[in-house]
């Protein structure tokens, strides 16, 4: 995969002063995944960096932590950091024991031994729409303000084969029209011997940690954490 440039070619400057999120003026960088979703040593070439205000990249840092954290907690299934793989996780959990006690108090074993984990929806689906806005703002220069019509978080293991399937090839169509001259979207198109126009695939930002495919019109996020966590994020 060729390295992301900060900032391609051609590229106009609407977003340049505002913040993704919000539409106000930035002050910060954003990374889209934030760190914690990540592991040392960091991306250096593919990890996505968008303009936003002070408020919108820290207002939901603690939600950003609470979902990395449970994901890795029901991976290895307990809290507990030594039993836990990933270091940063562990140090995290072991640093903050509310967080810890919030997860755990989730935890539930079943009668034959399994484990069910109850989570707190609506923090999983702030960090999940925050990062299909980042996401969308990166890959295509432009803004979805907007709510979504459709925001999902599930495992991938509970898929069925056909409903992974769907999953996986959303963006590898063939589609008419183009993306924004001088978009990331522009600059991943490639044109088949019939003159079809093809988006690429998943953009990896971390192998096993992070990936997404963002569809050209804006319309649809899908993404993967930690091999793991499948999300969906669509505007009609």
């Amino acid at each position: 995969m060729a390295p992301m440039a900060s900032r391609p070619p051609g590229l106009d400057s609407r977003l340049e002063n505002t913040c993704v999120y919000c539409g106000c003026g930035y002050g910060t960088r954003d990374h889209v995944p934030p760190r914690i979703l990540l592991d040392e040593p960091y991306p250096e070439a593919n990890l996505p960096v968008v303009k936003a205000c002070h408020s919108c990249n820290n207002r939901i840092s603690r939600d950003e932590e609470y979902l990395a954290c449970l994901i890795e907690c029901i991976i290895c299934g307990t809290t507990d950091p030594a039993k836990v793989s990933r270091t940063k996780i562990a140090q995290t959990l072991e640093r903050n024991a509310r967080l810890r006690r919030e997860i755990e108090s989730g935890r539930q074993e079943n009668d034959d031994g399994s484990l069910m984990w109850r989570f707190e929806a609506e923090r999983v689906r702030n960090v999940v729409l925050k990062l299909a806005r980042g996401h969308v703002a990166y890959e295509l220069s432009t803004e979805r303000l907007d709510e979504p019509d459709y925001v999902l978080a599930l495992p991938l293991i509970t898929m069925t084969e056909e409903q992974r399937e769907a999953f996986e090839t959303v963006t590898n169509e063939t589609f008419i029209g183009w993306p924004e001259i001088g978009s990331r979207a522009f600059h991943r198109i490639f044109a088949t011997s019939d003159n079809q126009l093809i988006h690429q695939d998943w953009i990896t930002v971390q192998p096993g940690r992070y990936r997404y495919s963002v569809h050209w019109t804006g319309s649809v996020v899908h993404i993967v954490i930690s091999d793991y966590l499948a999300c969906i994020v669509s505007w009609a």
